[in-house]
């Protein structure tokens, strides 16, 4: 075969799968459309460990602890603190911890009832630990060991 020189593709009787051939010779190849799985900061299991911690700090307690990772905005105090109203009824008896990596902020959010069981001093420590483990770049460490910090400090729920 010479440069330049055309080639008649022999027609098999079936082509492969996900092939089309046109009328004029052409192959048309299909081909698998994988999309991106949704990237996320954890692996899981870090999932796995931060949904325990948050689970048994919640059962220990009677507390609903909930995390919130992302961005915070201007006034990261008054979008946290949205956020922890978004709970709906149940805010009283919640915190929040709310990230934001990129704008280097720790919110800790407690509604009325929780602040009587977590005071201002052992959210203080909390977030304090917290930030010490995200400096080593350990988000997940730094968030497990909040909730039990957190946890320990408010004891078991009330009965």
């Amino acid at each position: 075969m010479e440069a330049g020189e055309l080639v008649q593709q022999t027609e098999s009787a079936e082509p492969e799968f996900g092939v089309g051939i046109t009328p004029t010779g052409r192959r048309s190849v299909a081909k698998m459309y994988e999309p991106a799985a949704p990237s996320s900061p954890f692996s899981v299991p870090q999932l796995a460990r931060l949904d325990e911690a948050l689970t048994l700090a919640s059962r220990e307690t009677g507390i609903d602890f909930s995390v919130y990772l992302g961005e915070l905005g201007g006034d990261t105090r008054v979008a946290a603190e949205k956020l922890h109203a978004s709970i709906g009824e149940g805010a009283g008896n919640a915190v929040l911890i709310a990230v934001s990596p990129g704008e280097r902020v720790v919110e800790l959010v407690t509604g009325a009832e929780a602040f009587q069981r977590l005071p201002d001093r052992a959210a203080k420590l909390a977030v304090m630990s917290m930030v010490a483990s995200f400096k080593e770049g350990d988000l997940v460490g730094g968030l497990v060991s909040g909730l039990r910090m957190l946890s320990d400090q408010a004891g078991h729920a009330p009965h």
